[in-house]
């Protein structure tokens, strides 16, 4: 099963996000995981690779199966690990292959176009504390069939001495 890691920066009130040319969508930069990575170093590898940046503050915010249909017949499946940073160093790139980066207001995340099971995970990740969980069903045109949406709120336990 093939694996993604993305990473979503949110500074100042805004995102960065990539456009990517083949159907003009906003995604959070990210890509395939490697051999023996984790997700939290493919998450950061694959942002300095698209961004030239390094993110600052990460953390992960979503774990998603994603599923194209066609019929009633399963025909693809990756699972997608979503990460959030507050910051980032370093000198952005403009554009590269992968599509152009631009900085939008948090609230573009409402109508920008994009997957919906995108706009579903993005607008958690700079809305709600936690993590999410959740399975997206898609047509193989990536028009979405049905979510199913969970979320847990971490505790964080703190020992004396």
């Amino acid at each position: 099963m093939q694996r993604i890691a993305n990473l979503l920066v949110i500074k100042n009130g805004q995102v960065l996000l990539l456009k990517k040319p083949r159907r003009d969508w906003y995604v959070a930069p990210g890509g395939k995981m490697e051999s023996g990575e984790s997700i939290f170093e493919a998450a950061v590898r694959e942002f300095k690779e698209e961004t030239n940046t390094t993110p600052i503050g990460t953390n992960l915010k979503g774990v998603y199966t994603m599923m194209i249909q066609e019929k009633e017949q399963i025909v693809d499946e990756w699972m997608l690990f979503t990460f959030v940073a507050t910051d980032l160093i370093g000198d952005l790139f403009e554009e590269t292959t992968e599509g152009l980066l631009e900085w939008h207001p948090v609230e573009a995340l409402a109508y920008l176009p994009m997957a919906k099971g995108d706009r579903t995970n993005l607008q958690f990740v700079v809305s709600q504390q936690g993590i999410q969980y959740g399975t997206f069903y898609y047509t193989k045109e990536f028009q979405l069939i049905k979510e199913t949406i969970q979320s847990s709120i971490e505790e964080v336990n703190h020992f004396n001495g």
